[in-house]
This record gives structure tokens, sequence and C-alpha cells, in this order.
């Protein structure tokens, strides 16, 4: 191990820290007495392994264990040494963003103290390369040896070492680490982490800002049963702390599609209440334009901006410095499940978060490519040309993820750093866009006005400018059938059973309880678009 000051170099090395100038983390003082911690996080990344670290003199000595620590005495699991780690990063649970160093998902598998044996000074025992310990921990416990193989570091420049268990009374033969794969933490499993992540670990930021809370606890199932027992003409739902008057609940808002059944404004409001937390994240510090449909979707809407009279005080505004007379001058910034539950009330089927954050509304944080079908393009018209902008993207080595829009079309979220302007967006997604419909030029018109499109796709690059919106992740849409508009999997574009009205208020829920959110990992993405 090197000297106190370096500890974290490596890791520093293999991370960009060049979003900010603060120390990128720092070898903290250890306990003065008793025993250190340990921990063991399972990490799906590329491969899956589980993450072995000790703490030792202020940071968290690291071996990847790709088979897992064992109670086994026979066994001879491989552990490769990896760089130190921040002791910051001790208890994250929750997703590393794709294309960041690491990128996955992570679940703390186990955890507790450990003491050094035959040694009082564990970083010189790992220096020699042998270190005895024991464990106390809430599945792993007993005597452990660390012992190196070789001196010479592998192809990938990391040394092997042997993570041993002692025929001691904690023995276990036959003990497995996949047979228990759920969290200590939290009791989840990486599936689990992964669908719905509570936190978000930034490899490219200085350790102490690193971790970013993402997570909303939905409402319970008591407080779900307190909104079904309301009559149908309304009344308080206490929620999280918050009481909301809800009023015309049996109204229907959605007629049903292919002999469905409608569905009713208590039924949007449930869902709001479900998704919350996994929509909050495209919501949250930005202003929020609403389409609004308080007499049903078979009756005309309207957008509405401006925060009206009666909002709640905790419901959080934004008042645009810009604005001139006659545009809005007030904006509603949505942060809480109450706050989402509320819009659905107010009878907001659809929510268009801004592309950008209220603190700095002229940088962008998505780059939108939104492909926009003529009234003669097949849904299957679409899918070449989504297929198109995935080998785009790939080829410059770029990250976003498509959405269906539970309409007719497919939109693709691409996140950007910060610094940014959006004519920079804008002509970045205009360039990819004209060597996509350069590559089938019979199915894309550049024309702006509908009707001057011959029936045509539009590759809208246009959406990148301040408050043009799309709409949010998961929000519901203005059609029969309250179709919602999920992100997929790139992959999930070669699917013969994808429609991008497919998803519904009846089964979103579900399909993001059993697939997660795709596009959860790249949210606050700092990503450099290449140039062209």
């Amino acid at each position: 191990m090197a000297d106190a000051p370096d500890r974290l170099g490596t890791y520093r090395a293999k991370r960009d820290f060049s979003v900010t100038a603060e120390p990128a983390g720092a070898a903290t003082t250890p306990p003065a007495e008793g025993a250190s911690r340990f921990v063991v996080q399972r990490h799906r990344a590329r491969r899956l392994h589980y993450d072995f670290r000790l703490e030792v003199a202020g940071v968290l000595a690291s071996w990847a264990v790709p088979k897992g620590p064992t109670l086994d005495p026979k066994a001879r699991q491989l552990a490769v040494h990896v760089e130190d780690h921040p002791i910051e990063y001790f208890d994250f649970e929750g997703v590393i963003p794709k294309g960041e160093y690491g990128g996955g998902d992570v679940i703390v598998w186990d955890w507790g103290t450990w003491a050094p044996v035959r040694t009082d000074d564990p970083a010189a025992a790992i220096e020699k390369g042998e270190l005895h310990f024991d464990l106390e921990g809430e599945k792993l416990a007993g005597r452990f040896v660390l012992i190196r193989r070789d001196r010479n570091p592998d192809p990938s420049g990391k040394e092997q070492w042997l993570l041993l268990h002692k025929n001691d009374e904690h023995a276990q033969p036959g003990w497995n680490a996949e047979d228990h794969p759920r969290s200590v933490k939290s009791g989840r499993t990486n599936d689990e982490v992964a669908a719905a992540p509570k936190a978000l670990w930034h490899s490219d930021r200085p350790a102490r800002e690193a971790s970013v809370t993402v997570g909303w606890d939905p409402p319970t199932e008591e407080e779900l049963a307190a909104l079904d027992a309301l009559p149908g003409a309304g009344g308080t739902w206490a929620v999280q702390g918050r009481d909301l008057k809800l009023t015309n609940l049996d109204k229907v808002l959605f007629p049903g599609r292919d002999a469905g059944p409608p569905h009713t404004k208590r039924d949007l409001i449930r869902y709001h209440a479900r998704i919350a937390p996994t929509m909050l994240p495209y919501l949250v510090d930005r202003p929020v334009n609403l389409h609004r449909y308080p007499d049903g979707v078979d009756k005309p809407g309207f957008w509405h901006k401006e925060v009206p009279s009666h909002l709640p005080e905790w419901i959080k505004t934004w008042s645009n410095p810009e604005a001139d007379e006659g545009e809005t001058a007030r904006y509603a910034v949505v942060d809480s499940v109450a706050g989402v539950i509320w819009m659905a009330n107010y009878g907001a089927v659809e929510l268009h978060a801004w592309t950008s954050k209220a603190a700095n509304v002229h940088e962008p944080t998505w780059a939108f490519i939104d492909i926009d079908p003529g009234t003669q393009t097949t849904f299957g018209e679409i899918l070449v040309l989504a297929r198109l902008y995935r080998t785009a993207l790939d080829h410059l080595k770029v990250e976003g993820i498509p959405k269906v829009t539970g309409q007719r079309g497919i939109q693709i979220w691409v996140p950007v750093a910060p610094g940014y302007a959006f004519h920079e967006t804008r002509g970045w997604v205009e360039k990819v866009s004209r060597a996509v419909g350069a590559t089938v030029p019979g199915l894309v018109s550049w024309k702006w006005e509908k009707d001057r499109r011959g029936g045509l796709a539009r590759l809208d690059f246009t959406q990148n400018a301040v408050n043009r919106t799309l709409v949010t992740p998961f929000s519901a849409r203005a059609a029969p059938g309250a179709p919602v508009s999920v992100p997929i999997e790139w992959d999930e574009l070669d699917d013969p059973e994808l429609r991008p009205a497919r998803w519904t208020i009846a089964t979103a829920v579900d399909r993001v309880a059993a697939a997660g959110d795709p596009l959860a990992a790249l949210v606050g993405r700092a990503q450099r678009l290449p140039a062209l």
C-alpha cells in the first residue's frame, strides 16, 4: 500500500474529476481504538464480482473476488487487488451510471467489523502480501487469510491474491455467496436496486460529492387503501404527511382502448402516486409545463404553465426573471410524491419538465432526439430510424436511451455535461439527424409544417431550446387506454411486441418492477458530446 498522502492516487487517476476543483476524496483518520469496519459489495458491472473491502488507515483496501467470499475452508477464491477506495464508498448501494468507471449496480452484500491477526500493522502486512484477520459480519465470520499469489501483476496491472477461510468453528463446507443474494443494508437484490435505485455514485466526481440520493418512497399499502376507500365525489387523502383534497375521483378521464375498460381520475392519481419515485428524478429542480385535461382526454385540453393561486405552499415554484409581459412568470417545480399526486388531481394528464434546471435555465442537461412520425409513417419505419440512431450513437461512443412516447413516436434522451448551451446541443443533434436522414431519405422530410411533409417523419432537433419540452418519462399521455411514455433498452427496439403505446397506467408500474428504468443510470451523467 502507498504512503498515506497517496493512498487514493490510483483511485483518482482512474476517474475524471475535471468537473470540479474540489479534492477527490481524502484519507480520513481511522478509529482510535477497537475494530475497523469491513464491507463486501456485490457489484454487477461488465462482469459480476464481489468487492471485498477492509478499512485500513483511513481508506478501503479493496479486492475484487469474482466468485465471492466463502465460509468453505477448502475453497481458494481468486481476489484481484484493486485500488484503494475512499471511506465515503463504504455503505454505497445503488447504481454507477453506464459509461463511468465501474458502471453497474451495487448492493451492500455484507458488512461488519474486522481485526488483524499476527500483526499490529495491517497496511504493512498487505504490502508484504499476507494478511490474517477475523471478521464479524452478518454473513461472514471467523478467521480469513488474504495471500498474494505472485508479486508480478497480471496483464491488467493488478496483483492476484487468494482469499481463504480457515477451518474454524465458523467454517461451512460448500458455502456459496450466490446462495445469499440479498443486501444486509436494505434486504434488496441487485435486480431490485437496479430497477429502483435509491442512490447514484458518479465515479467522475470527488468522493464527498459522488453519492447522489435519487430515491423517494412510494405510498404505503395502507395509504393506497385509503385512496381506494374515498367516495367518488372525493375527499381528503393523507399521504406522506400531506393532506390532499381530491375531487371527482370517479370521473372518466381516459376512454377504453381495444375493448379495455376506461380509466378514472382515481386511477390516474393512484398511478401517479405509485410511479412518482421513478418519475421524480426527471422533475426535481425543473420548471414544469402541464398539459391539462380536466374534462377527460376526449375533450380539448390546454397547456398550463403559470402556477394557480391555490397551489399549496409546500410545492416549490420558480420565477422567471426573463419573462416579458404576458409570458409565464412563475412555474411549479415538483419535487415530492405528494406534488406529483397534486398535479394529477389538478387534471395534469401530461407533465413536461424543462430540459434545463431552474438554477440555470440556459444550460440543458439533456440533448433530445425526437423521431416525429408523419401521417403516413408506420411504426416499423420509426424503428428503422431509431435503430440508425442506435448505430450512430454507438459509433460515436455516446450514451443515450430511447423512450416510446405512448403515442406514435420514439424519442432518445442523451445526457450532457454542465456548460453546454442550447445552440450547441441543437447543432449536435441536427448533425447526427442529418446523417441518419441521409441514410433513408425516403422516410424523412425536413419541412417544418406538417402539411408539407408528404406524410413523412421529421427528425426534430428543434426541441433543444429553452422551455421546449418532451413528455417526461413515465408520464401518462392524453389518449384512450391511458398510455404511458416509457424508457426502454436499446435491444427492445428489436422486440416484435414493442409498440409506442404498449404500456398504460395499469401496467407501467409492473414494467418498472420487472425491468427497471434504463434511463435512471444516465441522470446527471456529465457526458461530453464528441465533435462532428
